[in-house]
């Protein structure tokens, strides 16, 4: 493990190098002071918010502003742990990064072991002190705060850390740009299956909430963000609770207990991937 721990800590370094930490952060505090702003205007404003029927104003603004913050908060987070996983093989092996590493006691299983424990890391911090902020911003400014909520904050960062190892074996059969497009593609595919469920149980469509169940958890940090927005108004029922369940960005539904063990196994079935593609690779 201390080589896994050394290619880890090459990695964090190498980001610093790069001033993406510094980007980042320079990014994110001007998302968080945009966002500030809109909770700010919208709930100065709750009074002229007029709902369906049965549904309160102040519940109904601050679950969908906290919804649209947490897609923003996966976004972010995806975006750095796609940059920081998209040329790990490829990328580093065309600029002969690579081979300097493997020329010592450092395994393939290691190297890809430590880039991927080095991007879940950064991005789990990353994801979970968005949220928190954010989390405060919502229920400070507006005066709402979501039913649950340090398991929404755990699912979005499963899901980036879900998308980060997809990044990594892409990143063992395609040069870099390749598979930053590619990635992103698998994203937005991702985002589009959760829209296609907010039109199916809009429209009471069958096949449609189905395509879009099995694409959700084809692509499971879907699941993940659909069940962290589920979760976030766990409580609420009746009508309600229907009109926010559809969510921004995609459906709000709960995946039940058998989502932990999936991401794990998914995750595990990816590594193991990456891994056998890059023992196989002439570098």
């Amino acid at each position: 493990m201390s080589a896994v721990r050394v290619i880890a800590g090459y990695a964090l370094q190498e980001a610093v190098r790069r001033r993406v930490f510094s980007v980042v952060l320079w990014l994110t505090t001007l998302f968080m002071a945009l966002y500030g702003l809109a909770l700010w205007q919208v709930f100065k404003r709750v009074a002229d918010i007029h709902p369906p029927n049965g549904i309160e104003p102040r519940p109904f603004a601050g679950a969908t502003v906290f919804g649209l913050s947490m897609f923003a908060t996966m976004f972010l987070g995806v975006v750095l742990g796609v940059f920081l996983t998209l040329g790990v093989v490829g990328g580093d092996a065309e600029r002969g990064l690579l081979q300097p590493l493997l020329v010592r006691p450092v395994s393939r299983t290691q190297l890809l072991l430590g880039r991927l424990v080095a991007a879940v890391a950064v991005c789990t911090v990353y994801v979970a002190c968005v949220y928190t902020i954010l989390l405060l911003m919502t229920g400070l400014i507006g005066g709402w705060w979501p039913d649950r909520i340090a398991l929404p904050a755990v699912e979005l960062a499963a899901g980036v850390a879900t998308v980060a190892a997809l990044s990594l074996l892409g990143s063992v059969f395609l040069s870099a740009t390749a598979n930053g497009i590619a990635v992103f593609i698998v994203f937005g595919a991702g985002l589009v299956a959760g829209l296609l469920g907010s039109i199916g149980e809009a429209l009471g469509s069958g096949t449609l909430k189905t395509a879009a169940h099995v694409a959700s958890w084809a692509l499971p940090f879907e699941a993940l963000y659909q069940d962290g927005l589920a979760k976030i108004t766990e409580h609420t029922a009746g009508f309600a609770s229907f009109i926010l369940k559809l969510g921004p960005f995609g459906g709000a539904h709960a995946a039940g207990p058998l989502l932990g063990v999936w991401i794990a196994g998914y995750v595990l079935v990816v590594s193991a991937l990456a891994l056998a593609g890059f023992t196989r690779r002439d570098l």
